[in-house]
């Protein structure tokens, strides 16, 4: 088992790692609308979900994946209403369409909008 950790993303707000890699597997934390030197972005829901993917990327990419290995991805929505403003942005960076999940949630952490983990497999 490797811990996973970038300068690219935010550290962790808890006790927990960026990602886990596991043999080829790799399982992420979830990802929320923080900056890499983790100021929260305080914005929609598209912004949020481009800064979350980028922040996946960029932990997906220091474990030796790229976001096309991405197998499956989980959703936090605090909003369902935003499901398809969340899906514009999401296909621009999962096109190869991995399998889903999108769970409405009451509230997450710093009043994010969308929290998104990911488990990748790497040749």
């Amino acid at each position: 088992m490797q811990k996973i950790y970038t300068k690219k993303a935010p550290e962790a707000i808890g006790p927990y790692s960026q990602a886990i890699k596991v043999g080829n597997m790799i399982f992420t934390s979830g990802q929320i609308a923080l900056t890499p030197e983790g100021e929260f972005l305080d914005a929609d829901v598209k912004t949020q979900t481009k800064q979350v993917c980028e922040n996946l990327k960029a932990v997906l990419e220091a474990s030796g994946a790229k976001i096309e290995n991405v197998v499956k991805t989980t959703i936090f929505l605090d909003d369902i209403n935003n499901f398809a403003a969340v899906n514009e942005v999401y296909g621009e960076y999962f096109s190869h369409k991995p399998a889903r999940s999108t769970v409405a949630v009451k509230e997450l952490p710093k009043g994010a909008k969308i929290e998104i983990e990911c488990v990748a497999v790497v040749e």
